[in-house]
């Protein structure tokens, strides 16, 4: 078997629609992987369309035809040669020497053309004609009939990634271009079509059946051989299976002895194991080899549960028989052109998502089917995935052509995905049943389909069919129906039973308002903040630059987004009339809602038994609810999730029942938690007012309330005091009323600096109570980045933050106003 990659002499032409007068749009160098977008932006055509309103200016891209075009010579040299694309954004057409191939009209499937009778020796000319995705969707939706959906074009008529017509975080492009890899393969005798792997536990020993296609060109016998090796290169487990004359598929099942079983992040090691499958002929003459496959695979069992009791259905995780708390955030494609996105970036946001304390990535339904390199790396580090199937916001038609190509991509997804360890869950789609039943779709179809058979069918279906050892569920939010009822049911997003979305608050209420639910697993919910102030001005280049300017409401993608932010914001601060006050505002307020929210679930434990935030990422620079922005740039989110997320939380909270306070004591380890919890009613100056100890043991994986004392909770004077909770070494802090109604006096502090190797060590000693110190150094230098934000200081208390930097940051520059950010500075807008 040879793969050859179809990567030079790429040109790319406007074939028909609007264009620019004096652009010379023939012959334009074109890369692939790549997109239009990208191709004119390398060849200077074009400005970056992440830029102030490029993106606006640059609509005529995506209501445009395009040809793109290579010549490659070739000459024979195996009994079969096919052209094969692993990604084809969207509606194309490929021709090979004048002759028409393929046609295809998915972007999330991958399409193989035999050309073996077409290739000519020597030259041959290669051609991949796309259509405008914006006018196809657009006659599809006419042609299926026009059906509910988010946003302003009818994304749920056409097979292309839904957030590649904008979302209310992403831009509008609707780009086209060969997204994936282009190979030529040629091969004899016989090649495999795919491998799938399932790998299972069944007592103490490893059960892998690896399922094989092949494709072949004769009767010639052929035999599979498969080899597990342990972690480490230990012993290797092989088995092998013969395919006799004619024979196109089997199975061969490998019995792996009490293997190293793999485990999510917090409860154990991910080991994994490599697996290789080679194919050969089994002639008497000794084999030949023909192709082969390599990947790795774990060992583990997991369990969706949803128990019934007198609060409602919950809804969990059960890994290797164990319950896992979810510690999640909610997955974007990585880049607005996610063929960007190289292994790595992938690298680094498996990193960025591990090290602030998440165990589970959802890949969520409006984007792609994510890569291999993102479940290979999520596999390694241990970190749960969830993926959507690949519809979301809309009412979809159950129809033809539409409903054959859902199937298709469905079905190569899930053959793709089943063999990583990490995957714990397939999802029917994202909002979805909340939509028919909630969103007034149900009179809006009049009748017509939406869906219903993809999720209740059609995927179930597929799942049990290619990877029964994942759990399957219709949708997101998504409520247990009780037998005899139909689905969806009469509220799709209950909060006592399965899953919800939490959206009204961001839209409507305060944040505070998340201690009102006291939901079972919550699947959505976030609360959006300005992107690092780097990232924000070198992609924005208003002067002046304001919340309101006009590239920053092209940067707001949300509906109605800057009044939400205002009105979020004004309950607990002023609103600044500065942009360096304004944005640092509103980093903040974004950072306490979410930390807010993640302590009130996890204190809900074990009736609440996870949240996935949204979002994690973010695929341009962008007003967003992602703790990383579209550079790449942790926001203060990130440290309010890493603090949320601790493995050991103590969190102050109201009583369940209502009145009153409660510490919570959250212990997310195998080893009890043991010391003496002290719990404190101080002035903001420092002095303390009441103070009880007692010992506490929070048993491992589990939790611990204890009510305040009377003399703790309540206050003389709720504008200058503050309830401090400590219990070994961890520590949380309760304010009586919020920044703009206390007495909370300027920040004044002593500050010194030293360099330490690569990083500056800032130490901060407090001289009043400063809350939520952060370091913007990225104003300073834009690539530098700083390990910890959001520290609050009691007075006399000492903080080191380590600024990892080349530059000569001086203490002046990294204490001045602009830099050095704290709530009370919002509170007294101007320091003297």
């Amino acid at each position: 078997m040879k793969r050859i990659p179809m990567v030079h002499d790429w040109t790319m032409s406007h074939t028909a629609g609007p264009r620019p007068a004096g652009l010379d749009l023939d012959g334009v160098p074109a890369s692939v992987p790549g997109s239009v977008h990208t191709d004119l932006l390398a060849a200077g055509l074009i400005t970056d369309p992440y830029l102030d309103s490029n993106e606006a200016q640059q609509a005529w891209i995506g209501q445009s035809d395009w040809r793109y075009a290579t010549a490659f010579e070739w000459r024979r040299t195996s009994e079969r040669s096919e052209l094969v694309f692993e990604g084809l954004d969207t509606v194309a057409t490929v021709s090979l020497n004048g002759r028409v191939v393929l046609a295809a009209e998915n972007m999330h499937r991958t399409y193989r053309a035999d050309v073996t009778d077409l290739l000519e020796e020597g030259s041959n000319s290669l051609t991949v004609g796309f259509s405008s995705a914006v006018r196809e969707a657009d006659r599809r939706s006419l042609e299926l009939g026009a059906r509910p959906h988010a946003n302003h074009h009818p994304y749920n008529a056409l097979r292309k990634m839904a957030c590649g017509f904008g979302w209310d975080w992403g831009p509008d492009t609707a780009t086209a271009g060969i997204w994936r890899p282009a190979l030529l393969e040629e091969w004899s005798t016989a090649r495999l079509v795919s491998v799938r792997p399932v790998a299972t536990v069944e007592g103490a020993d490893g059960l892998v059946t690896v399922h094989v296609d092949v494709d072949r060109t004769g009767n010639e016998p052929l035999v599979v051989v498969a080899r597990v090796g342990a972690p480490g290169g230990g012993a290797v487990t092989s088995a092998s299976v013969a395919l006799g004359a004619g024979g196109t598929s089997s199975a061969v099942v490998l019995s792996v002895p009490e293997p190293e079983l793999w485990w999510p992040r917090g409860y154990g090691e991910p080991a994994l194991h490599d697996l290789t499958i080679e194919l050969s002929t089994a002639g008497d003459e000794g084999r030949v080899p023909l192709d082969s496959w390599s990947g790795r695979i774990g060992f583990r069992t997991v369990t969706l549960t949803m128990p019934a009791d007198a609060a409602g259905v919950g809804f969990g995780f059960e890994v290797n028989g164990r319950p896992v708390f979810v510690k999640g955030a909610n997955w974007i494609p990585d880049d607005a052109f996610p063929h960007r996105v190289d292994r790595a970036r992938y690298v680094q946001r498996i990193r960025q998502a591990t090290d602030a304390g998440f165990n589970l990535l959802r890949v969520w339904g409006g984007g792609i089917y994510e890569s291999e390199d993102f479940y290979s790396l999520c596999d390694e580090a241990g970190l749960l995935t969830w993926q959507d199937f690949l519809l979301a916001c809309a009412a979809y038609s159950e129809d033809e052509p539409l409903r054959s190509e859902i199937e298709a991509e469905a079905r190569e997804a899930v053959a793709r995905l089943a063999a990583h360890p990490s995957l714990v869950l397939l999802n029917g789609n994202n909002e979805n049943l909340w939509g028919f039943r909630d969103w007034n779709w149900e009179h809006l179809l009049d009748g017509r389909t939406w869906g219903a058979d993809y999720y209740y069918q059609l995927f179930p279906g597929l799942v049990a069919e290619l990877a029964a050892h994942v759990p399957y569920t219709p949708g997101s939010p998504f409520t247990p129906v009780p037998d005899g009822e139909a689905p969806p049911g009469p509220q799709p997003n209950d909060p006592s039973r399965g899953t919800m979305h939490i959206w009204d608050l961001w839209n409507d209420k305060d944040y505070v308002h998340y201690r009102d639910y006291q939901p079972r697993f919550v699947a959505e919910f976030g609360w959006q903040g300005p992107p690092a102030w780097s990232t924000l001005t070198a992609a924005v280049s208003d002067s002046p630059l304001t919340p309101e300017s006009p590239g920053m409401i092209a940067h707001q993608k949300a509906s109605d987004g800057y009044t939400k932010l205002t009105r979020g914001l004004v309950p607990h601060l002023p609103v600044p009339q500065e942009m360096h006050d304004w944005h640092w505002a509103m980093q903040l307020n974004q950072a306490n809602a979410v930390r807010t929210a993640i302590e009130w679930f996890r204190s809900l434990a074990p009736h609440c038994t996870g949240s996935i935030v949204w979002q994690l990422n973010d695929c341009w620079p962008v007003t967003s609810w992602a703790a990383v922005d579209g550079d790449g740039r942790k926001k203060p989110l990130y440290a309010a999730v890493r603090a949320a997320n601790a493995d050991r939380l103590l969190t102050v909270q109201p009583l369940r029942s209502g009145q009153g306070l409660r510490a919570a004591a959250v212990n997310d380890t195998d080893v009890p938690w043991t010391g003496a919890l002290s719990l404190e009613r101080r002035m903001l100056s420092g002095e303390v007012l009441a103070a009880e100890t007692a010992l506490v043991t929070v048993p491992a994986r589990g939790s611990f309330d204890a009510v305040l004392p009377e003399s703790v909770q309540a206050p003389d004077y709720a504008a200058a005091e503050m309830v401090v909770a400590e219990l070994d070494g961890a520590r949380a802090l309760w304010f009586f009323a919020e920044y703009r109604d206390q007495s909370l006096e300027e920040d004044r502090f002593t500050a010194d600096l030293e360099r330490q190797g690569d990083a500056l060590r800032l130490r901060i000693t407090a001289r009043t109570l400063l809350r939520d110190v952060t370091v913007l150094a990225d104003k300073l230098d834009p690539d530098a980045t700083v390990d910890r934000a959001l520290a609050t200081l009691l007075p006399g208390e000492t903080a080191e933050f380590f600024v990892i930097t080349d530059a000569p940051l001086t203490l002046d520059e990294l204490t001045s106003r602009e830099v050095l950010r704290t709530a009370n500075q919002l509170v007294h807008p101007r320091r003297g």
